[in-house]
């Protein structure tokens, strides 16, 4: 089973069942450490990483590494057969608004009406049962409308944000 990964402008192919990286043998061990982080040996090379983030939806990993934060994104082999076939696989949904999925207290809006967000930049900050959850652009967005303001109560389903 062949995975690829892209970090930056590289991409790299990894069969871990193989011992294969960009079709050569490599050596990879993958340990956990005690912290919550991973050392990573292919080959002779140590490196050490922690977990920062993980997006199933969008299938990344954010690392850091030496200090810096590094964004992985996974392609399992079925996103490579369908890419090798032209069926990319595209979660392309017309996103119109964001709704509060419970009620609570609106407590920050991160964002302007007539602002461009990237998908999975923070739009607002609602508490709900004492914990503040932070709602994300599900997708590239532009903010249309505003519809609550902060320190406003909200019901379930209470149309929040408009998008265009």
């Amino acid at each position: 089973m062949i995975y690829s990964a892209q970090i930056n402008e590289n991409t790299f192919s990894i069969d871990p069942n193989m011992g294969m990286l960009n079709n050569k043998p490599v050596a990879m061990l993958l340990n956990p450490t005690n912290d919550g982080g991973f050392i990573v040996q292919i080959n002779q090379r140590k490196i050490i990483a922690d977990l920062v983030g993980i997006d199933k939806q969008q299938k990344k990993v954010t690392l850091r590494i030496l200090g810096q934060k590094i964004t992985v994104q996974i392609k399992e082999p079925i996103d490579i057969l369908l890419e090798q076939l032209g069926m990319q696989q595209t979660n392309v949904r017309k996103i119109n608004q964001l709704k509060a999925p419970m009620p609570g207290l609106v407590v920050r809006i991160l964002v302007e009406e007539g602002q461009a967000v990237k998908a999975g930049e923070p739009l607002l900050v609602l508490e709900a049962m004492k914990m503040e959850n932070v709602f994300k652009a599900p997708a590239d967005v532009f903010i249309k409308q505003i519809k609550v303001c902060e320190k406003q109560a909200v019901e379930k389903n209470t149309e929040m944000i408009t998008f265009a």
